[in-house]
């Protein structure tokens, strides 16, 4: 089934985390060639600013926690409902998670951080698959970074959730690729004009910490609208032998 399942009238786009940084950035991205794009989040403020900005009558949005199964649910049954169908799921709901090193955080917050990051990633890409498997195929690229794939002091948790979010796209792609759905993964260091960016370089320890990694990326600093282009090759035409990946846009920060 081709990844333009809506009758050659563009893709119907959810995008999780979609008000704001990456997520906003994708939205942007696949609005000229989409029939519908939903953007979804937390906060209602942000969701109408959100669709202010993007000044399209083709975006909408879908208040939801992307970390709770229930939201999730309902956030895909409307945006199916609006859109007649979802053919792109862009999931970007991670947080804004601060680098610690692992003695720094209490015992009782350890597990908490981790599903803090995992979860908004992960049950949008599960709430979604009953919508993808009737349809007869979709693509679905979530958001992780590279701390999945290199171990670094200070992202003990956000490691930890970062390599479950590679490896839940890795196993996914493997069960869904006969009903015709793809499942990849995108997974930068540090990304400018973001709100995560500036939280992070203002921390003494996370600014030390990617201050460094900005100095090796040679390439040049990664920008939202790099991953926001690199989603969209996932989810598109040129992406459709593509499933399973998890592919790194750091700029040259590392090479894994």
């Amino acid at each position: 089934m081709s990844d333009d399942m809506n009758g050659g009238g563009g893709q119907r786009v959810l995008v999780v985390g979609g008000t704001s940084g990456i997520g906003l950035a994708i939205a942007r991205r696949m609005l000229p060639d989409a029939a519908h794009v939903v953007i979804a989040g937390r906060s209602a403020e942000r969701g109408t600013a959100a669709v202010a900005a993007l000044a399209d009558a083709k975006v909408s949005f879908v208040q939801a926690d992307a970390g709770r199964a229930a939201d999730c649910a309902a956030m895909v049954e409307a945006a199916a409902e609006r859109m007649g169908g979802i053919d792109a799921l862009f999931s970007c709901g991670g947080g804004n998670p601060m680098p610690r090193l692992l003695k720094d955080i209490p015992l009782e917050d350890l597990m908490g951080q981790v599903t803090a990051s995992l979860a908004p990633t992960i049950v949008p890409a599960r709430a979604v698959l009953p919508v993808m498997t009737r349809q007869g195929g979709g693509s679905i690229v979530c958001i992780a970074s590279d701390a999945g794939k290199l171990a670094t002091p200070g992202e003990v948790a956000i490691g930890a959730a970062m390599a479950g979010i590679i490896m839940f796209c890795r196993a996914m792609a493997y069960e869904v690729k006969r009903q015709g759905i793809r499942v990849n993964c995108l997974t930068p260091s540090i990304v400018e004009g973001t709100a995560l960016h500036d939280t992070l370089m203002e921390d003494s320890f996370a600014g030390r910490l990617f201050g460094k990694a900005k100095s090796l990326a040679h390439l040049g600093v990664v920008q939202a609208d790099d991953l926001a282009e690199m989603a969209a090759f996932l989810a598109g035409p040129g992406g459709r032998r593509i499933t399973g990946q998890a592919i790194s846009v750091t700029g040259g920060i590392s090479a894994i």
